[in-house]
């Protein structure tokens, strides 16, 4: 995956809900408010290495997760594939669009472009 950030936010979609509570607290100020480990430690009352536990335990927990079921990895390989599915849907539309004009194309290169919406979400 691309940095740290990106991959620890990418875990806490799809993983977060399996953390407790203060788990996803303290990672989602540090991750996605981008408060420092003693800013978290000075609103919790507890000491920054307590803070940085943890999240360093919310981070582990969903990396073996994740080392274990794949999802993730899955998910970013099949981007490039209904990326390149929605081009070619997009495709079809503009040529229908120019030369044929048939509703039934256009019906369904909409409902392609649905489904690639839906699976992308």
């Amino acid at each position: 995956m691309k940095n740290q950030t990106y991959r620890m936010t990418m875990l806490f979609d799809f993983y977060g809900e399996l953390l407790t509570d203060r788990q996803k607290e303290f990672f989602d100020l540090y991750y996605n408010e981008d408060l420092s480990l003693a800013e978290i430690a000075e609103n919790a009352g507890i000491s920054r290495q307590g803070v940085r536990d943890v999240i360093v335990r919310a981070e582990a927990a969903m990396q073996e997760i994740e080392d274990k079921t794949g999802i993730i990895k899955r998910f970013e390989a099949q981007r490039p594939h209904l990326d390149a599915i929605e081009v070619s849907a997009e495709e079809i539309k503009t040529l229908n669009y120019r030369q044929y004009e048939d509703h039934r194309l256009t019906e369904l290169t909409e409902r392609i472009s649905k489904e690639i919406s839906a699976l992308k979400d």
